[in-house]
């Protein structure tokens, strides 16, 4: 165990361990005190170390294989990727070593007693013939069973530890692997490493395969096979598809793996006899799934259609005389198309109501909500994000929570208290923004939907679909099994704003003017600039400085700079960086990688956490750093939420988000560079999304022609999905207007 010897700050210490100041049991994340040994330690002085390790106990003896950093609040100290546990060769280190508290049942007076008995060879005794100790004064059946079993779980783990080490593998995804596997868990990685992939969040193909090839597995082994398969699937869904077509399949797994399709075709029918994946005819062809995803696609299937043919328990005895008069006490006259939502939702008991900004979808639910109020229904409002749901309660007047909290996620359970056991108690079940819901969460809601229940799905079919696995309401839609009213009338004031007129004119293909007049205010503008670096100075001066000027808006609570995509000059990562500098330069800070928090920064939560109860896409503030502590505070809607140090990846600065981020969300001003170095992902539905999510203020900022190719094109990329046809079977591929998307 070598540090790199091209490196000055390199180093091995060898030591006891003298006191652990601060050790995380679910990631190993762990702060020490090493006195070196004679032959490393100079004048013996004590070394702080911090690393990650299983199960650390003073008094033992350990090898560290680190760098030395000089910390700012704690001085020098050694950072050690690597840590190994010295067994103790002499009669009174060994028994000290019993004595540390590693072994349940054995105190000092115990550990001296077995060292009587049994000397240098005690530590053998332990791994070969525990039945030995039964000759030590004290130790009877029971306390010897203790001992056995404390032993061997405190072996099983230091020799995960010693075997992973050098393929790579370090001590926080030990921790994780020996809390899956238990007493197992290193025969489980000698036999199948690629199970590590399938099992372990954080360890990918990659670093499983290095694994498995240090181990002696050939690129053809059949786990190693099969292994890649699952992964491109499972990178598939990284993409929103739900299913690959097989030929796809076997073209990216063979350039993964570099082995002949024929194995690639071995291991897809292995893996659909143990049922890991299921393979199925398909717009012509063949489709392959993960099993789990071919389960929640044809449930959803299935609770929809059961859903449609189930009588209604909310029903109106003259439901035209009820729409009428509900019709007639609002404060607005109904345009024709909007009186035909609302009748659709008195007679159907699925329905779509779909439409863009500024045509009347929150004055639709309204109606619909007084409605069946009327019937004196029990009526529940959702959506996918905390965002959308505080916007949906705001506009109705009624609570909406986010389908997570309607479904109560229970952490004890690892799942939904809510579903076909326990429905939900409810007449009427609106979900709003219901393009960004995918497979897994659609399935889930739909579990919990009563039999009795009208459902109203709202969304706008031209947004970005979910960045999840699926396109759950352009199936729906494309599969003509339930009513869609689809609003396109522009009302008055909502035709005043440059905002909404601009993006139905993008929606219809149509550039908006690019020159705006300088002599009057106006929501919408675009700003030239053809070079990223200066358009990413741009930015910076306008959220910082100008348009809190001009407008009197906040820079960090008003203003979000929304970009295609995280990489280039004006993507998230360098937007953030920048913004971060000029917003909030100073104050007290965490690192995580190259990501730098600072106190008072916007976060966003980039995962959904459910122990936590925060959601990939949920922003809030940190509001307090603890660097003893290894902690933060994160401040989401008034509700503060405790990050160790170790979990930082799950939240990233959120000064900038990528469009598809911002799904389900409206900010009061929003800035949008749109450059010709993003032009793998210009397209139509990219750009509506982001400039539908500004309230007060649009600002474009980028290359002419790059926005002119976004709203021109309108081919997006093909998601493979077949719930359409599963809703209705009478479909033809070709039919399903969703086929491009």
């Amino acid at each position: 165990m070598n540090a790199s010897e091209n490196d000055a700050d390199a180093v091995n210490l060898t030591g006891t361990l003298e006191r652990i100041i601060f050790h995380n049991a679910e990631n190993g994340y762990t702060v020490l005190r090493l006195l070196p040994a004679a032959a490393d330690a100079g004048k013996r002085e004590p070394v702080s170390c911090v690393g990650h390790m299983i199960n650390p106990r003073a008094g033992v003896q350990i090898r560290l294989a680190g760098r030395w950093v000089n910390n700012a609040r704690f001085g020098r100290q050694v950072v050690f990727d690597k840590s190994e546990e010295v067994l103790p060769a002499t009669t009174e280190s060994i028994r000290l070593y019993l004595s540390s508290g590693l072994i349940k049942g054995v105190g000092e007076g115990m550990a001296g007693r077995i060292v009587e008995v049994f000397g240098a060879d005690s530590m053998r005794v332990l791994d070969e013939e525990p039945e030995q100790l039964l000759k030590v004064r004290g130790i009877g059946r029971k306390t010897l069973a203790r001992i056995r079993e404390s032993w061997q779980e405190h072996r099983g783990m230091r020799d995960l530890m010693l075997f992973l080490q050098p393929h790579g593998i370090t001590a926080s995804y030990a921790v994780r692997i020996y809390k899956t596997y238990g007493s197992d868990a290193l025969e489980v990685v000698r036999e199948n490493p690629y199970r590590l992939a399938m099992d372990i969040h954080g360890i990918g193909f990659v670093t499983a395969d290095a694994a498995a090839a240090k181990l002696g597995f050939a690129r053809d082994h059949p786990l190693r096979v099969q292994a890649g398969v699952l992964y491109a699937l499972q990178k598939s869904t990284d993409d929103g598809n739900v299913y690959l077509p097989e030929e796809s399949l076997l073209d990216l797994a063979q350039v993964q793996l570099d082995v002949p399709p024929e194995q690639v075709e071995d291991a897809i029918a292995a893996l659909e006899a143990d049922e890991r994946v299921v393979r199925e005819e398909a717009n012509g062809g063949v489709g392959v799934y993960l099993s789990r995803y071919h389960h929640y696609e044809s449930k959803i299937a299935f609770y929809l259609q059961r859903l449609i043919h189930s009588p209604k328990s909310a029903s109106f005895a003259d439901a035209a005389s009820v729409v009428d008069a509900v019709a007639g006490a609002l404060p607005i006259t109904l345009a024709p198309e909007q009186m035909e939502a609302v009748r659709t939702a008195a007679r159907s008991k699925i329905m779509v109501l779909t439409g863009g900004p500024g045509t009347g979808k929150t004055t639709i639910i309204n109606a619909i909500i007084r409605l069946y109020t009327e019937s004196r229904a029990r009526i529940l409002l959702a959506a996918p994000t905390g965002r959308a749901a505080k916007r949906m309660s705001e506009a109705c007047g009624h609570e909406a929570r986010t389908i997570h909290r309607l479904l109560e996620y229970s952490p004890k359970d690892d799942g939904f208290i809510r579903n076909e056991d326990n429905p939900l108690a409810c007449g009427l079940l609106v979900v709003d923004e219901v393009s960004m819901m995918d497979t897994l969460l659609f399935y889930h809601l739909l579990k919990a939907v009563p039999l009795g229940a009208t459902l109203v799905f709202v969304g706008d079919m031209h947004q970005l679909p979910s960045v999840g696995p699926g396109n759950v309401l352009a199936d729906i839609i494309a599969s003509e099994v339930v009513p869609v009213v689809e609003l396109v009338e522009i009302f008055r004031q909502s035709a005043e704003s440059s905002i909404i007129s601009n993006a139905h004119s993008i929606n219809k293909g149509v550039v908006p003017p690019l020159e705006s007049s300088r002599e009057r205010l106006s929501d919408f503008y675009f700003i030239h600039q053809n070079d990223p670096e200066k358009a990413a100075d741009l930015i910076v001066d306008l959220v910082c400085r100008h348009i809190p000027r001009r407008f009197g808006l906040n820079p960090v609570e008003d203003i979000q700079v929304l970009t295609p995509m995280h990489r280039g000059a004006v993507g998230a990562g360098a937007m953030n960086a920048l913004l971060q500098t000029a917003l909030n330069p100073n104050g007290f800070e965490a690192r995580r990688g190259d990501k730098v928090f600072r106190l008072r920064d916007k976060v966003m939560q980039i995962r959904n956490n459910y122990e936590k109860d925060v959601f990939n896409g949920d922003m809030g503030r940190i509001v307090f750093i603890d660097a003893t502590e290894r902690v933060l505070s994160v401040n989401f809607d008034e509700r503060v939420v405790l990050y160790d140090f170790n979990e930082l990846d799950e939240i990233v600065p959120a000064y900038a988000i990528s469009i598809h981020k911002s799904q389900g969300s409206e900010y009061p001003a929003v800035v949008i560079p749109v450059m010709m170095q993003h032009y793998i992902l210009l397209q139509r539905n990219l750009i509506y999304t982001g400039v539908t999510r500004g309230k007060k203020l649009v600002v474009l900022v980028g290359e002419a022609r790059a926005l002119q190719m976004a709203v021109r094109n309108n081919k997006t990329r093909k998601r493979f999905t077949r719930l359409a046809q599963r809703l209705n079977p009478e479909l033809r591929p070709q039919n399903i207007s969703q086929k491009e998307s």
